[in-house]
């Protein structure tokens, strides 16, 4: 992906990138500015925050993702939805001792009994991942960290959902506190993508 898609201020941001890390940056950019399109929103510069997430238009939530060969953005009108948080990663195991640091023991007697129904698939993957959208959904609300075991994660294979079931008081949204965030996952073509949207107030 050529760095010329980038706009002005977005080339200033990752002037000092690696070849790896530019691609990444300027690809991810490039379906999100597809996807604002679809909403009628000309191209903005959409800038890393201090956590990294991107900074929307006014009026506008979403969130982008990537991993080897796999690139996506997803955004919504702040009336349609109050966060949204994606994330995408390869299948196959964890890496040595990241499973503990981020999981509860309900979790991985969960994972256990997950991959007795079904081995070939990286349930350990999925959990990591899932996490990974429920803080870029929670982000945004709240301008918080969120670690990885303040909150627990049930997997639903039957409809590939998830429920996430915070530990700590959850965002007040529309004067309501959410203190559960539901999401949706699929695999295909060795990637795995996992879904939170917190809907906007209900009228």
């Amino acid at each position: 992906m050529s760095p010329t898609v980038l706009l002005p201020a977005e080339a200033a941001h990752a002037v000092r990138f690696g070849p790896k890390r530019l691609h990444e940056f300027a690809a991810v950019r490039v379906r999100a500015r597809a996807a604002l399109a679809r909403l009628g929103i000309p191209a903005v510069p959409l800038l890393p925050g201090p956590r990294g997430a991107p900074g929307w238009p006014g009026g506008v939530v979403g969130s982008m993702t990537h991993c080897a060969g796999y690139h996506a953005a997803v955004v919504a009108r702040g009336t349609k939805a109050a966060s949204i948080g994606i994330d995408a990663e390869a299948t196959g195991p964890l890496p040595d001792g990241v499973l503990r640091a981020i999981t509860l023991p309900a979790e991985r007697t969960m994972l256990e009994e997950l991959a007795l129904q079904d081995r070939s698939m990286s349930w350990e993957r999925l959990l990591f991942s899932a996490k990974e959208s429920v803080f870029k959904a929670w982000y945004p609300l709240t301008g918080r960290e969120l670690g990885f075991q303040q909150a627990v994660v049930t997997v639903l294979p039957a409809t590939r959902s998830f429920q996430a079931r915070l530990l700590v008081p959850g965002p007040v949204v529309g004067g309501r506190r959410h203190e559960v965030f539901s999401g949706r996952w699929t695999c295909r073509s060795a990637v795995l993508a996992t879904a939170v949207v917190v809907p906007a107030r209900e009228r």
